[in-house]
C-alpha cells in the first residue's frame, strides 16, 4: 500500500467513521472505472486532505463552496457531515450556502440546502 492511499484511508476514517472497514486496503470494483475511488483515496484524501498549509476547518469551507458550485450532490452528502465533523457549525454551513448564491447561482445554493437539511437532519 502507497503512502498516499495509507494517509487516505487514516483520513478518510477520521472524517467519516464507520464507512471504511478497519480491515480495508483498498477501494476498488470491478464495475465502470473501478478505481475510481481509489484515485479519490490517493489523492484527495491522501495527497490535498492532509496537507499542512490549511486545516480539515477551512479545507471543509473551501470544499462546500466547490461541491456547491459544481451542484455536486452525492459529494454533498458525505461532505456536510465532515465539515461538522471538522468544526463547522450549521450557521457556518448555511453561511457558505447563502454565500454561493453570489457565486454559483441560486439553484446550486438551493439545491445544496435541501441536501444538507436531509443528511445533517440524520446526524
Amino acid at each position: 500500500m502507497t503512502d498516499a492511499r495509507a494517509q487516505g484511508l487514516e483520513v478518510l476514517r477520521e472524517m467519516l467513521p464507520g464507512l471504511v472497514p478497519d480491515n480495508a486496503t483498498a477501494l476498488r470494483d470491478d464495475g465502470v472505472a473501478g478505481e475510481l475511488l481509489e484515485l479519490g483515496l490517493d489523492h484527495v484524501f491522501g495527497s490535498l486532505w492532509t496537507r499542512t498549509g490549511l486545516d480539515r476547518r477551512s479545507r471543509s469551507l473551501v470544499t462546500l463552496g466547490a461541491l456547491i458550485a459544481l451542484r455536486a450532490t452525492e459529494e454533498l452528502k458525505a461532505h456536510f457531515p465532515i465539515a461538522v465533523r471538522n468544526g463547522l457549525t450549521i450557521d457556518e454551513i448555511s453561511e457558505v450556502i447563502y454565500h454561493m448564491t453570489g457565486y454559483a447561482g441560486y439553484p446550486a445554493a438551493a439545491s445544496a440546502r435541501a441536501v444538507a437539511r436531509e443528511v445533517l437532519a440524520r446526524s
